[in-house]
């Protein structure tokens, strides 16, 4: 079992992910685990960044699904005995003028962007060595959904109390709501993407209470972030950030020194924590 220390990436063949692997290939002293649903597209990233004297190592993982989750999980679990780092960067999203129907567009999104990495979260969290690091990529567009959401459901959502379970039923609602064509009146905004990253940050606000909880002497630090409006196959070409400077919060929550306890359940936008 090797005990040089590990970092993976989700969904970081290109974009964001890519460069917060090439980021972290420069500044982790481990391993870095670029990882994609198509082994072809991330053997190819990984050897763009060959090219650029960057050594990063590929492991396939599609996030939609759980047997692909649990190979990484056992294959990092028998190689490293863990995990140092975890990035939670794969996410999709539907674009703008795109005719598939908002209920379609629901459940497509919030499968992957929050179950999706919901999954990945219950399977790798449990293998987070102390002094690990976990970020999960949200959106500023969670809080400006959240803006958007009924008075209830915003309350529900800021909740410093409300679990795991509650939360995974108010994201299949918002799913169920959208097929009878009912959210806008049970208080749901038109944003099936924004929905997905509220989910994503207000579990990250959650597990990063369970770790206080059960691991409390791990000192592990979890965080949702934003990486701002980068310009990607996603966010498209009008975006005010390059894909580096979108990777540079992610990959310093990712690298917070060991002696630091904060921020940890924050959502931090820019390197600085912003309100929920």
């Amino acid at each position: 079992m090797s005990s040089v220390p590990v970092a993976v990436v989700t969904g970081s063949n290109k974009g964001i992910g890519f460069a917060i692997v090439r980021a972290l290939c420069k500044q982790f002293p481990g391993d870095v685990y670029l990882t994609a649903r198509d082994p072809g597209r991330g053997q190819e990233a990984v050897a763009k960044l060959q090219q650029e004297g960057l050594r990063a190592l590929f492991h396939q993982l599609d996030i939609d699904d759980l047997q692909s989750i649990r190979a990484l999980r056992d294959f990092l679990k028998e190689k490293y005995g863990g995990l140092n780092v975890l990035v939670n960067n794969a996410g999709i999203a539907f674009k703008v003028h795109d005719t598939a129907p908002f209920a379609v567009q629901a459940e497509v999104t919030l499968k992957t962007n929050f179950f999706g990495t919901r999954n990945v979260c219950m399977e790798l969290l449990p293998l987070m060595k102390p002094y690990g690091r976990v970020v999960n990529v949200s959106s500023m567009v969670s809080s400006s959904a959240l803006g958007g959401c009924s008075q209830e459901l915003q309350q529900k959502f800021r909740s410093d109390t409300i679990t795991e379970e509650e939360l995974v039923q108010l994201m299949n609602k918002f799913v169920e709501d959208t097929k009878k064509g009912v959210h806008d009146k049970e208080g749901w905004p038109n944003t099936a993407y924004g929905v997905s990253k509220i989910g994503v940050t207000v579990l990250s606000r959650i597990q990063a209470r369970l770790l206080d909880e059960k691991r409390k002497g791990d000192h592990i630090l979890l965080n949702a972030c934003c990486p701002g409006w980068v310009r990607t196959d996603m966010a498209g070409p009008k975006a005010t950030k390059s894909p580096d400077e979108g990777a540079e919060t992610p990959v310093y929550l990712a690298l917070l020194p060991s002696d630091a306890d904060a921020p940890h359940g924050q959502f931090v936008s820019n390197k600085t924590v912003r309100p929920w």
